[in-house]
């Protein structure tokens, strides 16, 4: 895997996993470069190659009146002052064939929804912006189908593709990652785990999506051990009043320590 396909993206020799990492949605400007400078610092001592994520707008919601932006070129701007002021790059979701020419003006990667995956034109748009794509595997396939995704994007001229795992329905109202579905995807693209994006708990009655972060740390170290490429691991410095996504949000607090627990476990497993 060539990371230096991302622009400004730091510590790409370091052998250590790559990170997505940011808030859920990008709720202002301040939030928003509070947090990137917080988690730039400890990647820049952990060496860690670092891209700051923030959802432009949240298309999703399970609730009419769910929050779903701050504005699109608001948050896009807000997107690229982060990576100006620091130097780093930064990952949007994208939802719509018009918001791949647009986001890709802001951002250095273009992130797929799981939901959306299988949507070729969308795919296909976002392939075509020449930036990488990253494809969420839908939560309700297997991780052998991804290789047809990953396929659309090479078949539109590109092979910039990375896969995130981000759980599998289990019932109707859990998640659970299927750790055999890593070494299957790494012969299709690159593999992040979506630590916390794994840990929801969709379908709530009260129309507000659960989750578990106390097992942010037991599914992360999993996945290192199980040699995924990537981590995406959502933050906030106050979770419980983020407006998405919250429930299995990771403290900023809490960041550094399990970042410095997994780099360590992955100097473990690159000298077997």
């Amino acid at each position: 895997m060539n990371l230096n396909e991302v622009p400004k993206l730091k510590h790409t020799n370091s052998d250590n996993f790559f990170l997505l990492c940011g808030p859920c949605a990008i709720e202002g400007e301040d939030m928003a470069l509070r947090i990137a400078e917080k988690v730039i610092s400890i990647t820049d001592k952990l060496e860690i190659p670092y891209v700051f994520k923030g959802s432009f707008k949240k298309a999703n919601r399970s609730r009419i009146d769910s929050f779903t932006g701050i504005g699109d070129e608001k948050a896009l701007k807000i997107l690229k002052k982060v990576s100006e002021t620091f130097d780093i790059p930064t990952i949007t979701d994208i939802h719509e064939v018009s918001d791949a020419v647009m986001a890709a003006e802001y951002v250095d990667v273009l992130q797929i929804p799981a939901f959306l995956v299988r949507q070729t034109d969308l795919v296909v748009a976002a392939a075509q912006t020449g930036k990488v794509v990253n494809l969420k595997k839908g939560q309700f396939m297997s991780p052998e189908a991804m290789k047809h995704a990953v396929q659309k994007v090479k078949d539109s001229g590109s092979d910039k593709a990375w896969i995130t795992d981000r759980g599998t329905m289990f019932g109707y109202q859990d998640m659970i990652v299927d750790f055999r579905g890593i070494p299957t995807m790494k012969q299709y693209a690159p593999v992040v785990l979506d630590v916390t994006h794994s840990l929801q708990q969709p379908n709530q009655s009260v129309g507000v999506t659960g989750g578990r972060p106390d097992m942010i740390e037991t599914i992360a170290r999993a996945g290192v051990v199980n040699n995924v490429d990537g981590l995406f691991i959502e933050t906030h410095f106050d979770p419980a009043n983020a407006k998405s996504d919250g429930a299995n949000m990771l403290h900023l607090d809490n960041l550094e320590q399990l970042l410095t627990n997994l780099t360590a476990i992955r100097k473990t497993v690159n000298s077997l």
